[in-house]
């Protein structure tokens, strides 16, 4: 895994920050399932959904962290993961993905952020299980388009003893 750790403060305030901004290397990128009856063509981290923009964010006071694709919206990307987090995370995440992140090296070491003072860290309060109805359905039919899309990218996929596509 390629990294590099951010400080971030808010000099105003006080509060400091520390981060390890990580992404997956080709190691990681190429490794497929070790799980038998799992072998699939496609790396395994592709078929759990990430892509090559996804960075890893882990809060080095807390030792919490988790994957996210930038170019979101940081405090609604923080809502899916109830993660322990410093006071400066969400602005830390959002100043995080306003960076060119094809290099990671070439993030400073310091960053200056504002955000509002607070004693402690805090956990996230992770995302709302009160779904609507339609949220229920909106749901269950991603969960088809993408077990669909599994099946079409991965001709030997097998799922209930039956497999998809030719065997490999």
């Amino acid at each position: 895994m390629e990294t590099h750790i951010i400080e971030a403060r808010n000099a105003e305030v006080g509060n400091w920050g520390k981060f390890m901004v990580g992404r997956f290397d080709i190691d990681e990128w190429s490794r497929r399932s070790a799980l038998p009856g799992a072998e699939s063509p496609m790396p395994l981290i592709w078929r759990l959904g990430w892509s090559p923009d996804t960075i890893w964010v882990m809060d080095l006071q807390t030792g919490e962290g988790a994957l996210f694709k930038p170019g979101g919206f940081a405090p609604a990307d923080l809502t899916k993961h109830p993660i322990w987090v410093c006071p400066l995370f969400e602005a830390f995440l959002t100043w995080l993905y306003q960076q060119n992140l094809s290099d990671l090296d070439h993030l400073p070491d310091l960053v200056d952020l504002e955000a509002p003072f607070a004693m402690s860290g805090y956990r996230r309060p992770g995302p709302d299980f009160k779904e609507t109805s339609e949220a229920t359905r909106a749901k269950k039919l991603y969960q088809r388009l993408r077990n669909l899309w599994i099946r079409i990218a991965d001709p030997g996929y097998k799922h209930g003893g039956k497999t998809f596509g030719p065997e490999l």
